[in-house]
């Protein structure tokens, strides 16, 4: 019996590629025994496959019947060579169509032994992978791919913002309450002084939770704020217009610019969250 391992070894080409050879419109995978004819198999029997297998090892190279003999049957084994390997030579044509007379593939030399004439084709080996860079641009925004380090720092500076606004109107509530009374007069001042007391309470509490959140980078917080961001956007846009109350200190240049700048902000931390927790396309 004869190890095609054996064959594969002695191949030059040893990878697995290199062991499926093609001639004409055949196709012979050493590895697994096939023969093969425009990618449907041919029955071909063991012996007859070995005889294809060594000569196409050898390609257009005479390879004598003692070749045959030391590679089909062991020293030891009792046999009738000549009937056997006659007959495996003929199984062999027999499956590609060819013939002693007139030859495609596999000619006979008379006392010499046999030489396999058709050009064979050994599939080229792949070409080695180049490794694959890492992307440099942001997988979502037309924009470098950004420090995360610094969008999450920026992030939560404008957390510590919000938070010096809340917690510094609740420490000045005496003077609120009087701007309030002189920004708008009657009911209307006690309720803006209500809703400043409220949504500085609410502010507190959320810009906690982001300001943790970033701190320790939770996975999920560019989720989470997305889908809080209506209600972010609401609160801040409430709190933009702080400026206005305190108009008298610095102007109405001053709060106007402070305004329009605070309306910008929720954008941008929306943005600064897509920056350093972009998702894979």
């Amino acid at each position: 019996m004869l190890n095609y391992a054996s064959f594969a070894m002695s191949t030059p080409q040893a990878s697995p590629a290199g062991r499926v050879i093609r001639f004409g419109v055949f196709e012979a995978d050493l590895s697994a025994a096939e023969l093969r004819k425009g990618g449907v198999r041919i029955r071909l029997q063991e012996q007859p496959f070995q005889v294809l297998a060594y000569l196409l090892q050898h390609p257009g190279e005479v390879v004598s019947r003692e070749d045959l003999r030391q590679r089909l049957w062991p020293s030891d084994t009792f046999v009738d060579f000549d009937h056997s390997l006659n007959t495996a030579v003929n199984k062999l044509r027999e499956a590609l169509g060819d013939s002693a007379s007139s030859p495609r593939y596999v000619e006979t030399l008379a006392r010499k032994g046999y030489r396999f004439v058709a050009p064979v084709q050994a599939p080229k080996p792949a070409p080695a992978a180049t490794p694959s860079l890492p992307s440099t641009d942001h997988p979502e925004l037309d924009v470098p791919l950004p420090n995360r380090r610094l969008m999450r720092g920026l992030f939560g500076l404008i957390q510590i913002m919000y938070l010096i606004f809340y917690l510094s109107a609740l420490f000045h509530l005496p003077d609120l309450g009087r701007i309030t009374e002189s920004f708008v007069p009657g009911w209307k001042a006690s309720a803006l002084f209500v809703a400043v007391i409220v949504t500085a309470g609410v502010g507190i509490i959320l810009r906690c939770y982001l300001l943790s959140a970033v701190s320790f980078d939770y996975g999920r917080l560019r989720d989470n704020f997305e889908r809080l961001f209506l209600a972010i956007l609401v609160l801040d846009q409430l709190w933009a217009i702080s400026p206005f109350l305190i108009t008298e200190n610095i102007g109405f240049g001053a709060a106007f610019a402070a305004t329009a700048a605070l309306l910008y902000v929720p954008f941008a931390e929306r943005t600064l969250l897509r920056m350093a927790y972009p998702k894979a396309r």
